[in-house]
């Protein structure tokens, strides 16, 4: 594993910086209206973000058509480092004929604020359904990331981009930590080694175990909730942070973990997405990253521990962070403490664990899950949320 002098070095050896200059940003504000706009949707809005902040790093801008082909067939950028998901902007044949490469394209978020800038280098098209049975391993448009394929323009545009400035997220301006920030940080606690946590759902109790765990045999812990977008399902991200905020003032030692949000969006493509989140985590700073049952899976899209599996298909001082493996853990009624099966003697009916859904339908009913599978502060926090959004 590369190493620098401090932790470890971001993917592909340099941390990716594409924010614009005062200079720069003053340039392109005064050129604003003579530039021809692509508006961008949420997701297209959180790659420009992570691209520019670092944590797509060693990415510049939105990927040409040699990088897409490689990363969709072979989950390797062509220079050979690991890339599993493809990062592109894609528009309609409309949109693409009148933008003229090697030209400056202004982009736009969905109200119309100028936020970013793009290179133009590359216009071409792809194969949506060759993709998704790539990157998604089904065609099925209810799988919610090949919808969003289906749905977006059959062109990508490629190039370099650049951020025309970093704004603080309103919702948790105190909790948005950036790539050269939490790497300063765990250097500044003299954490040599540092796990990765990524989550969509409420902390649970399942989830607090395998975390601890990490913790024995690494210096910090850096809990990373992913708050771009996500389902219309999914719990929103300020009830999770709310609920990890209650997790670490009663049940996690203070000095040793960091709590930070991740400015993605959600792919919802399980086994490629755990490599994708893991290179991320890489960029933040971790030397480690866990992962779980079903890491970023959706319905039955994949097999309970796929997501585990695929990181035995790379080289790992090419993928350059260690995965921490987990198996479902539960609350065993035998042994009265959590444990997986590799630690517990228990038959499948003393083991105590719920479904997302059955969790969900719980706290609609006004019922407060278990404590063998919720904190009780917690299974209270989301309830009171839970209410509120039913109501």
């Amino acid at each position: 594993m590369s190493q620098q002098k401090y932790g470890i070095a971001p993917h592909g050896g340099t941390l990716i910086n594409r924010l614009a200059s005062p200079e720069q940003r003053q340039e392109w504000l005064d050129k604003a209206e003579h530039l021809p706009r692509v508006e961008l949707d949420e997701r297209a809005v959180s790659d420009l973000v992570m691209i520019a902040i670092g944590g797509f790093s060693p990415l510049t801008g939105f990927m040409g058509q040699a990088d897409y082909d490689r990363v969709v067939n072979e989950m390797h950028l062509v220079n050979g480092l690991p890339w599993s998901i493809p990062i592109t902007l894609s528009v309609s044949e409309g949109e693409a004929e009148r933008l003229t490469i090697g030209h400056l394209v202004r982009l736009d978020d969905a109200t119309g604020r100028f936020v970013g800038v793009l290179e133009l280098t590359e216009k071409y098209p792809y194969d949506k359904m060759h993709e998704a049975l790539h990157v998604y391993r089904t065609n099925e448009e209810k799988h919610p990331g090949v919808r969003v394929v289906y749905e977006q323009g059959p062109i990508n545009l490629a190039g370099p981009v650049w951020l025309l400035q970093r704004d603080l997220d309103p919702r948790f301006p105190t909790y948005q930590i950036d790539p050269v920030e939490s790497r300063a940080l765990f250097r500044e606690k003299g954490w040599q080694t540092v796990v990765g946590f990524q989550t969509r759902n409420p902390i649970h109790r399942a989830h607090e175990y395998i975390q601890k765990c990490a913790l024995e045999i690494v210096d910090g812990l850096f809990l990373h909730p992913l708050v771009g977008a996500t389902k219309s399902d999914d719990i929103p991200a300020e009830v999770r942070m709310r609920c990890y905020e209650i997790m670490l003032e009663h049940y996690f030692p203070r000095d040793r973990v960091i709590l930070a949000i991740n400015p993605a969006a959600m792919r919802y493509a399980g086994p490629r997405e755990a490599i994708f989140h893991a290179i991320v985590r890489k960029n933040y700073g971790c030397t480690h990253f866990i992962v779980g049952r079903d890491h970023a899976g959706v319905g039955d899209y994949y097999g309970t521990y796929d997501a585990q599996h695929i990181f035995d298909e790379f080289d790992p001082a090419a993928l350059g962070i260690v995965p921490l493996k987990f198996e479902h853990a539960f609350y065993c009624t035998r042994t009265q403490a959590m444990a997986t099966t590799k630690t517990s003697p228990s038959l499948p009916e003393e083991r105590i664990h719920l479904s997302g859904t059955k969790v969900r339908e719980m706290l609609r009913r006004g019922e407060l899950p278990p404590p063998e599978f919720s904190r009780p502060e917690v299974a209270a926090e989301l309830a009171k949320a839970m209410q509120l959004l039913e109501g």
